[in-house]
């Protein structure tokens, strides 16, 4: 098969990309009663199993998030050849190299939690992209106590040094989680989970109301690295977690999950300043032993690259859902699967699942959307004690519709190292939330 190339010069270049031979997976024994290293999975997209695993060098890192050195942006440092891996609850970040054997992954280089300190104040890693000036930039959720703090880290992406803080003085959110920029518009846009010391040891419905957790959108100047506009999303904005926009180089508009509200909300530039409008409101539902609705809890999103598709997930009601997004300010509900949930409902995947459906990654054709079903260890245990962890394939037909391939299915409860879970996925040459183009 022909390899991927390492970068694209538009959207629709990235959708003529070749599919995928085989994606990495983000791996944790947090939780599990597993005393040994997170890893980095190496799964054929074709057989959908493991063909290789890379441990981590230590125990407890929490693999959560993590990106590539590199991807179309006007980054103008090495092609994509290694995978940056923070970890979530140990604050070290490690390099991986994916140029050498890419279906053999190689650990470089960790920067342990008191380097980071050092240079910039910093713990809990999370987001992971390149940017311009051969950076390789990480969003901060800690101070050095787990107090929030809303910062982001610099790495230089040939030598992979910490250079310090990017963010260039000046006011600073209290909360940070996810960002993405576009070079063309010079504004990179940043959202809120919560202080560390408030999500770690589990989720309390009372931390909400002290403030603990977040409900801000943030909107910096890129090449200032300065902070210019916060929009406070309210009570219908509560916890808004990943932030997509669109790919469309131009747009000036894109979409934000607010988890805990079970809100999707359009941002957008108009006259010079941004605005935000919930779009899709899931409401919540009764349920025995509960005592307030249970929210959908929308935890990830993901655009298809032609701007066409919107796809989340609700993790405790236990859909995934695909929205025609063409008119963005408008929605379009086009299809819905159960994986799983909370509610009992009967499940689209042709086997019973346990957890509900999480993060999601798309390629870049639109036509494979992948889901595993771990959100962060101590939630896991609090919402889906016993959970066992699963990666399945989602096809995606010319006409939208989607069905859950029954031959593509990992049970990561199963392998022989004992029980495992899986979070973020990411496929070998680039996907639908690594790319963003100059």
């Amino acid at each position: 098969m022909e390899k991927p190339q390492s970068f694209y010069a538009s959207p629709a270049e990235a959708q003529t990309a070749p599919p995928e031979e085989f994606l990495y997976v983000a791996c944790l024994h947090e939780g599990t009663g597993v005393e040994a290293p997170d890893f980095l999975a190496v799964v054929d997209a074709e057989e959908g199993r493991v063909i290789h695993e890379t441990p981590m060098p230590n125990v407890g890192d929490e693999l959560h998030h993590y990106g590539w050195n590199r991807c179309s942006s006007a980054c103008h440092g090495p092609d994509r050849t290694h995978l940056i891996v923070p970890g979530f609850r140990s604050s070290r970040i490690h390099i991986v190299n994916v140029a050498d054997d890419p279906r053999r992954p190689t650990i470089e280089k960790v920067i342990e939690s008191e380097e980071i300190v050092r240079a910039t104040g910093y713990t809990r890693p999370h987001t992971v992209h390149c940017m311009p000036g051969d950076n390789v930039v990480v969003s901060m959720l800690g101070d050095a106590d787990g107090n929030a703090s809303g910062g982001f880290a610099v790495l230089d992406a040939k030598t992979f040094e910490i250079k310090g803080r990017w963010e260039n003085g000046g006011e600073r959110p209290p909360f940070n989680y996810d960002f993405w920029y576009q070079p063309r518009k010079n504004v990179l846009a940043s959202s809120e989970f919560a202080e560390p010391n408030a999500y770690e040891p589990g989720f309390d419905l009372e931390d909400v109301g002290k403030g603990r957790y977040g409900r801000r959108l943030h909107f910096w100047n890129l090449t200032e690295r300065t902070l210019e506009q916060t929009i406070d999303l309210g009570e219908q904005g509560l916890v808004p977690l990943e932030i997509r926009w669109l790919h469309d180089p131009e747009a000036e508009e894109g979409f934000i999950g607010a988890a805990l509200s079970s809100v999707m909300w359009r941002f957008y530039r108009s006259n010079g300043s941004w605005s935000a409008d919930p779009v899709i409101t899931i409401e919540g539902v009764e349920l025995e032993g509960w005592p307030f609705p249970v929210p959908a809890l929308i935890t990830d999103l993901v655009l298809s690259m032609d701007d066409k598709a919107l796809y989340f997930s609700n993790w405790l009601h236990g859909d995934l859902r695909r929205y025609d997004v063409s008119d963005p300010s408008n929605p379009k509900l086009t299809g819905r699967l159960w994986l799983g949930g909370l509610l009992g409902k009967p499940g689209d995947a042709g086997r019973e699942l346990n957890g509900g459906p999480q993060m999601l990654q798309l390629s870049f054709d639109g036509r494979r959307l992948y889901v595993t079903n771990s959100l962060y260890s101590t939630w896991d245990n609090q919402f889906y004690p016993g959970l066992r962890s699963w990666l399945l394939k989602v096809d995606i037909a010319d006409d939208g519709s989607m069905e859950v391939d029954p031959d593509f299915f990992l049970d990561f409860h199963e392998r022989p190292g004992g029980p495992a879970r899986a979070h973020e996925v990411r496929l070998q040459g680039g996907d639908c939330t690594t790319e963003i183009f100059p």
